[in-house]
């Protein structure tokens, strides 16, 4: 926890504070083939630091941030922020003059991040090196990209002759998380704002569009064109919505008797970051900055089911290494739970071996893994741990067949494999849990989330083999731990817990034992007496 002032920092105080490392590049994935012309490449230009001339103007400028800021934003950080104050240096915008003289080489921005006091910029290699001699730069060095696994998330036509209840396709996904438990008990994602990272979405499906319930999008911006349009739009591939518009379909869709995502009321910040024409379409710059757009959007949640691991190693996955694992961590101290896909690099049961992609390895990032229909762990799923030997993936959920839109017309619906669909059940879950406790970290989701998973439940312990974690999510039931006085289930501690409590009690019933040792006595009197008055 950081508890001191975050004003008028040096180069070296910011690049601790975001987690980036001085003088160790990765390895250069832009080097140019031996006799080919000289190209642009993509490189990361950190500064030394936010351009103030003391700590006085810095600290008016902290101070100032507030009244800029969106209010939801704002209110995101009053109630969950786990650091010191609702702003420090990270928020502080890079400054101007410092842009114009990286312009002035030549280099052309492309992604701004306050939080890493770094821009991105398209440099040929002279530009390269005279970007390393001004005086306000830390450092320059690779923007690192890689592929999706061609086995990702390639969607299939559902059988349109199944038989169907309120949920439509999505009942036994929406039924393996004990999701529609939370939703009986009236938290559907009212309220919660999501956002989502991925290659764009296409929202013209009958699922986004019914008159009385269309889908909200409050905020959207495409970073591979850089304009506000994440739909399809003029020089797109073909295919370039498909992925994004599945895993929106998962959360968001709604048509009741066909197909009911799992946040069906919620809303969204939608980012457009991979480009799927790109010789490395996923590139951590386009990630860092719609994670910063959700964060400054007031968003409570961001899914991805991007990850990176072309360029970095297993070693490197210690959750304070990749740039997208950095802003994640960040995105936390702030209050956003973030969800993010553990992979498809498969496992092979062992222990000692780790198939994740960053950002997986996060410190509070919820990290996803995938499971049949049946709730076996799916040969693709990667493993953790994490290099510094955390547990990885922490939850499961289906990303074996799962139902979801089909991204071709504007009434069909398909199946597709991947960790990118189980992850946008997590953040399902981790929405509606959000519109029932607003106020619980991100700590405490992460607790509530893992300790009443399946396997977890069952065996007080986490898989040895680190496919697993905690097992498959289960969300009325991280609802009831997550606030054990609340015996009715409405979301508040009040008088009629207290006598619905006693009553249990003076009968004896096996519902007062509420330190769960057997008995029903004075020691579970005392017990409730507490969590009453911790309330929720």
């Amino acid at each position: 926890m950081i508890a001191r002032s975050l004003t008028s920092l040096s180069a070296a105080s910011l690049f601790s504070l975001a987690g980036l490392a001085l003088g160790a590049p990765p390895v250069d994935p832009g080097s140019s083939t031996a006799g080919a012309p000289a190209q642009p490449r993509k490189m990361w230009v950190f500064l030394k630091d936010k351009g103030f001339a003391d700590s006085a103007a810095q600290d008016a400028a902290l101070l100032a941030l507030k009244d800029s800021a969106h209010p939801r934003q704002v209110a995101r950080r009053q109630a969950r922020r786990s650091i010191a104050g609702l702003f420090d240096a990270r928020d502080l915008p890079i400054d101007a003059g410092y842009r114009t003289r990286i312009e002035a080489t030549g280099a052309r921005v492309h992604v701004e991040s306050r939080w890493l006091n770094a821009v991105s910029v398209y440099a040929m290699p002279e530009d390269v090196a005279e970007l390393r001699g001004l005086d306000c730069v830390a450092e320059v060095r690779p923007v690192l990209g890689g592929k999706r696994r061609g086995s990702d998330a390639e969607p299939s036509l559902a059988d349109a002759t199944a038989t169907r209840g309120f949920y439509g396709y999505t009942e036994p996904q929406t039924q393996q998380v004990n999701l529609e438990a939370l939703h009986n008990a009236g938290f559907t994602g009212q309220g919660v704002v999501i956002g989502v990272l991925d290659t764009g979405f296409h929202r013209s499906h009958q699922i986004f569009t019914q008159p009385a319930h269309p889908l909200v999008v409050l905020a959207e911006h495409d970073f591979i064109n850089n304009d506000g349009n994440t739909d399809i739009e003029g020089g797109d591939y073909g295919d370039q919505h498909v992925h994004g518009t599945l895993i929106l379909s998962v959360i968001g869709g709604y048509l009741p008797g066909t197909f009911v995502g799992g946040a069906y009321d919620a809303q969204f910040v939608l980012c457009k970051t991979e480009d799927i024409t790109s010789e490395t379409p996923i590139e951590e710059d386009n990630y860092v900055g719609g994670l910063e757009l959700c964060e400054a959007q007031g968003a409570d949640i961001t899914t991805s089911s991007l990850g990176y691991i072309d360029w970095y190693t297993p070693a490197d996955l210690d959750g304070q290494t990749a740039v997208t694992t950095i802003a994640v961590n960040i995105a936390g101290d702030n209050g956003l739970h973030c969800c993010t896909a553990a992979g498809n690099e498969g496992n092979d049961g062992d222990p000692h071996t780790s198939t994740l992609i960053a950002p997986a390895d996060a410190f509070r990032v919820i990290t996803c893994g995938a499971v049949d229909s049946g709730g076996n762990s799916a040969g693709f799923t990667s493993t953790g741990p994490t290099a510094d030997g955390r547990v990885k993936p922490e939850v499961m959920a289906r990303g074996v067949d799962t139902f979801c839109v089909w991204p071709y017309d504007d009434v069909n619906y398909a199946q597709a494999s991947g960790t990118s669909l189980s992850t946008p059940v997590v953040a399902s879950v981790v929405a509606c849990l959000t519109g029932a406790r607003p106020n619980w970290s991100v700590d405490r989701m992460r607790t509530y989330v893992t300790r009443s998973a399946s396997d977890y439940a069952a065996t007080h312990t986490t898989d040895p083999l680190f496919i697993r974690g905690f097992g498959i999510v289960n969300a009325h039931q991280a609802y009831l731990i997550g606030c054990p006085a609340d015996l009715d289930a409405n979301g508040f501690v009040n008088g009629d817990d207290y006598d619905a409590f006693a009553t249990l009690f003076d009968i004896g019933n096996t519902g007062a034992d509420f330190n769960g040792d057997g008995f029903v006595n004075g020691d579970d009197y005392d017990a409730f007496a507490s969590a009453f008055d911790a309330g929720c």
